[in-house]
This record gives C-alpha cells, structure tokens and sequence, in this order.
C-alpha cells in the first residue's frame, strides 16, 4: 500500500484529470464508484469527491493532505479497484485478499487538459449541501441541501442567472432601496433568488415586484414570502403590457429582469424598461414567432425557404434587433450564452446597462437598411418608433 500512497501525493496536483475508485468488497455498498478531480476554490487547489448513492450525487472536498488519506482509507477498507489519470500517465491498481496491490503505469488516455478555471462555476452561489427555504418548498432542494435529480438543470439555471446578477451588483445604488421588476416571474425560482442572493447574502435593501397572469401561482408565491418574513417581495397578477409602477415612487426601476417572457411579451417588458429608464435589463427571452411570420427577403430566399432555418434566423435576428435597439436608446449592450444549449434551447441572455451619457435615441442607418430589406418591423421597434423613444 505504500507504492499506492506514494504514486497519489505524486499525481494529486494541478495535473491530475481523475481518480476513479470502484469495484467495492462489500455487496452491499450502495455506491459503487466514487470520482475525485482537482478544482479551484477561490483560487485555492482542492480535490472534489463525487460519489454516487442511488439518485443522491455526494460531495466533498478536500485539501492535497486529506485527499491522500481519503482515497488510502477506502482502497484499505472498502474498495479494490482504482485508476489514477493524468494527462501524461495512467496508473490502474488492484487489491488481492490479502490487502496487497498491485500497479501498472502506462501512458495516458490522451484526454484534452481541462482548464480549472471552469471548475469554478461549480462553486455555486447557492451551494448544495446548505438548505435554502425556498429551493426547498419550490421542490430543488431537500431538507438536508441536497439538490433534488429532476431539479438540477432548474438549480444550474438559477446559480447561472445569479452569477450574471453579481456581475452588475455594483451598478446598483447602495445608499437608497433598490427598486427591481421580474416580468413573467411564474413559480418565481428566480424571483426568490435574486431576493436572497442581494438581501440576505449581499445586504442590500431591495425591494422586488413579480408580475404573472397567474393567479394561482401568484397566490402561492405572495404565500411564500409572507412565511419566509420577505416584506419587500411582492408579486402581482399583472399584464407586463398594462402594469405601470406606482407613480409615487420617483426612483425609477433600478433592473428590470424577465426569463422566457414569450414571443412579444419580452419586447413589451424591454419597451416598458426603456420608459422607465431602467439601469439594468436582463432579458432571456422565448419563443421569438413574430419575425418568422414577417421576413420576406430576396437575397435570404434561397435558405429561408428550408423552415427550420427560417426559423432559427428569425429568432437570431429578433434577439440581434433587440439589442441594437436597446443599444440606440443609451445602453451598453452584450448578447451572453445564458446555460449550455443542452440544458435549454432558450439560451441568449441580454444583458443592457444604461450609459451615464446616454443621449437622445437614433437608429443608426445600417440597422435601418436591414429591416427595410428582410421586410420586417418587430414589436419592440414598433413601439419605441410609435412612442417617439428613438
């Protein structure tokens, strides 16, 4: 057992790609295979334990000292089989009845080199293994923090949207209350989060208005946050195309957000943002039908005759209209991959910050020229041109 400690403080660094430990002594064992890799926390190398227990996905970490000791603990006890890989070398090994292992070297299985870097999305905003009240009543999470299997793309999306939210954190005014609208919040996943990532985790005093033609979710939500002790959480069965803040609040809408508001309900919410001089917009939108049912375009013909193509450049072209819009009424804009394509489809966010210096709104010529040529006038070009916004 020595060789074996000694080949994993050897390979257990930056280097190291896994170690797979399987093939347990015990029948019994409900997890079968337990998987540690290297990731970043906070700048500082650790070694992530992955094992799974039927639907239950386990996590630990540990420093270069306690990983040794770990992995040493179940091959002595509890395992027979392991596999140490790096991008150079692979070492497999096997444990006899007599608690004896024996190790083979050979060369790598020429897995590309993972950049660290990306392990540090895993270190979520919300992490698993620490209950959070309302992951757990919207049923993400279980009582012990664990996040529930049917649940996790939900969780990734949540942690993903709150990585963006902290990027502009910054942006919003620290010395007054934050006045934040979610358009088309439903079960309000993200409402919540957003409410706890700034309130509870951030300190700011915020106050957040979700809006859904709902009433029933909208009954359930305002539950929630009545047990939860949100006083500053409202939600509100509304029209995003009619609501209208309260006209006594003179702050304005410091961010206004909406996540698959469908077809032209998001130009309505980025409409309504623009007229209320929001600082921030965060857009994911959904379902972008209108344009498909417009374009008409000589030069496109050949490859919008094929419908699927038409209709994926159609939503392409919403979203790329979208900003420029927003972009000629003052805002910095940036068109972000949300989630991987394999979690949802939906998957561009717009993220639109208010410049300081914005001036009066201009369309600029090139963007004009285009939807002259493919014969199209979305929702939100419309109603910033009928309002005279640009």
């Amino acid at each position: 057992m020595d060789k074996l400690r000694d080949h994993i403080k050897k390979y257990t660094d930056e280097n190291l790609d896994y170690i797979v430990i399987s093939r347990p002594r015990d029948k019994k064992n409900q997890i079968s295979k337990i998987k540690v890799r290297p990731v970043l926390i906070k700048g500082q190398l650790m070694f992530q334990e992955t094992a799974y227990k039927g639907d239950q996905v386990l996590h630990k970490n540990y420093d270069r000292t306690g990983i040794t000791d770990r992995v040493m603990g179940l091959m002595e006890k509890d395992y027979v089989q392991i596999e140490i890989a790096t991008a150079d070398v692979r070492v497999t090994g096997l444990v006899n009845r007599k608690g004896e292992v024996s190790l083979k070297t050979g060369n790598s299985l020429m897995r590309p080199r993972r950049d660290l870097e990306h392990n540090r999305t895993k270190n979520h905003i919300l992490k698993e293994g620490t209950p959070v009240g309302f992951l757990i009543d919207l049923g993400l999470m279980t009582r012990d923090g664990r996040i529930v299997k049917s649940g996790y793309d939900k969780y990734k999306q949540i942690n993903r949207f709150l990585e963006f939210i902290a990027d502009i954190a910054d942006r919003l005014p620290a010395d007054r209350e934050v006045n934040i609208l979610d358009f088309g919040c439903g079960k309000s996943y993200l409402t919540f989060a957003v409410y706890y990532y700034l309130k509870e985790l951030r300190g700011l005093d915020i106050r957040i208005t979700g809006l859904d033609l709902k009433e029933d979710v909208i009954k359930k939500c305002n539950d929630l946050k009545d047990r939860y002790g949100y006083d500053k959480l409202e939600f509100i069965c509304n029209d995003v195309a009619s609501y209208e803040p309260d006209s006594t609040d003179d702050k304005g809408i410091d961010l206004m957000m909406t996540l698959h508001a469908c077809d032209t309900a998001t130009d309505y919410a980025l409409y309504n943002a623009v007229r209320w001089g929001a600082k921030v917009i965060l857009s994911v939108p959904c379902c972008q039908h209108e344009v498909n049912g417009q374009i008409d375009s000589k030069l496109l013909q050949p490859v919008i005759k094929y419908g699927i193509i038409k209709e994926r450049m159609s939503a392409l072209i919403t979203d790329g209209v979208r900003a420029e819009l927003l972009r000629s009424c003052g805002y910095d804009v940036q068109l972000l991959e949300f989630i991987d394509m394999e979690h949802t489809p939906k998957n561009i966010l717009i993220r639109a910050v208010k410049r300081e210096d914005a001036s009066d709104g201009r369309l600029p010529a090139d963007l004009t020229e285009m939807l002259a040529e493919m014969q199209i006038k979305p929702a939100l070009y419309r109603l910033l041109i009928d309002n005279n916004n640009i």
